[in-house]
């Protein structure tokens, strides 16, 4: 075997193909992440506010960095993927923000990320699997969680229910990918679970409630974006030619 042919047959050397360079990439992120949550807990609140706009743009960096250089790097997968967490920063902001209209264009922006998540489980390249069986969970718990919300809803029935059915649709369809994604899935459904209870269960009262909201959606997140951009890059192992296709 010539030594071309050798640097051919060899797996992906780049550095972000390494537990170092996966690390240095998510590192911002997770980084980010913690100081938002101790920000929260200090109650700091502008300086939380903002720190919260900087954690979709570090994950979106996690997975360029990550995939920078390499053949699963392109395609519609890592296209929905980002339109994902795009839509996702979109939405972070207005949620924040008392009143009903802003509430609106934060689940809108939401629900389009997770048709953008949903796209990329069924049709964007990972490879369409079935559900779990245990994700018959998702559809059973909108039906119990609506109930609960039901008689201080409003006006808001139709869009919140439209926005559950999208996102219990996305974790369901994640379940049948990898362990990352189907927990990622899983944490998203919590947390969402936990920001409507609060906002429509007047009887709903618990301290670390922003805490617990934002830490199980930025675990969400962030097992999504890594189990995708694994799936991805391991696709692209697959297509590298194996050591012994090559004799010389």
């Amino acid at each position: 075997m010539t030594a071309a042919t050798r640097a051919a047959a060899r797996p992906d050397r780049d550095p972000a193909s390494t537990a170092a360079g996966a690390f240095a990439a998510f590192a911002p992120y997770l980084v980010i992440s913690a100081v938002h949550l101790a920000l929260l807990a200090a109650e700091l609140g502008t300086a939380a506010r903002i720190s919260k706009l900087l954690l979709m743009p570090a994950l979106a960096l996690a997975v360029l960095l990550y995939l920078r250089g390499r053949r699963g790097g392109t395609g519609p997968a890592p296209l929905l993927l980002i339109a994902g967490i795009a839509f996702s920063w979109g939405g972070d902001a207005p949620l924040s923000v008392p009143g009903e209209g802003w509430f609106l264009v934060g689940l809108g922006s939401f629900l389009i990320a997770h048709l953008c998540y949903l796209a990329l489980f069924a049709r964007g390249g990972l490879g369409v699997r079935r559900p779990r069986v245990w994700a018959l969970v998702y559809p059973l718990w909108l039906v119990a969680l609506m109930a609960i919300m039901w008689p201080n809803l409003g006006g808001l029935v139709v869009p919140v229910l439209a926005y559950g059915i999208v996102l219990c649709a996305m974790a369901a369809v994640g379940s049948g990918l990898n362990a990352s994604i189907a927990w990622g899935g899983a944490f998203f459904v919590a947390s969402d679970s936990l920001l409507a209870i609060g906002r429509f269960v007047p009887a709903y009262e618990f301290g670390l409630h922003d805490e617990a909201v934002m830490a199980t959606y930025l675990v969400a997140q962030g097992l999504i974006a890594w189990g995708a951009v694994r799936i991805m890059t391991r696709a692209d192992a697959v297509a590298a030619p194996a050591p012994q296709a090559a004799a010389g």
